[in-house]
């Protein structure tokens, strides 16, 4: 069964389906150190790895299990980061939902917005009961998103990936249907 990514619009930005013309600035936000220090994985060395990202992204589309939307700001087009809906369980009406946003589009509010339209339209369309996010312990603006959009952290995983080579914890972070404004 497909799941088609939705566009989506907010007061000051587009979510829309990731395209090969995004291969370079997604590139160039997950090959950015400092914007990955907490990801799970290392930052890209090579064009072909955002190629497969966007390759994935239709993958997703096709066997229903997910999407993930490029973020732009509306006023000038500019590629500020993405926001996924990953692991989409209809029997259980459950999925994860992550997000990736450029160093210079920190601290504005962006990915409180585009988390948001993910999320109204994954409760609305797709009927979700549960939305699941997981956060490095420290990342602690991520987690200030997540506590912003209604999630409550239920937990740790200790220990639970290693981040360029530092062992390091996740929290576990969920929102219920009944509890999305």
């Amino acid at each position: 069964m497909s799941l088609p990514t939705p566009t989506l619009h907010t007061a000051r930005l587009l979510l829309r389906p990731f395209t090969e013309a995004d291969t370079d600035a997604i590139f160039a936000l997950q090959s950015n150190a400092h914007v990955l220090r907490y990801w799970d994985s290392p930052p890209w060395k090579t064009r072909a790895q955002a190629e497969r990202f966007i390759e994935v992204c239709r993958q997703f589309e096709q066997e229903g299990t997910g999407a993930r939307l490029a973020i732009e700001r509306a006023a000038d087009s500019v590629f500020i980061g993405w926001c996924a809906l990953s692991r989409w369980d209809p029997d259980n009406r459950s999925a994860k939902m992550g997000y990736c946003l450029d160093q210079a589009a920190w601290g504005q509010g962006f990915a409180t917005e585009a988390a948001s339209a993910v999320l109204q339209w994954a409760f609305d369309t797709l009927d979700l009961n549960r939305v699941q996010s997981e956060a490095d312990t420290r990342n602690t603006a991520s987690g200030r998103v997540l506590e912003k959009l209604g999630f409550i952290r239920e937990g740790t995983l200790r220990e639970d990936c290693i981040v360029d080579g530092e062992v390091s914890d996740s929290w576990v972070f969920g929102l219920l249907r009944r509890e999305w404004r």
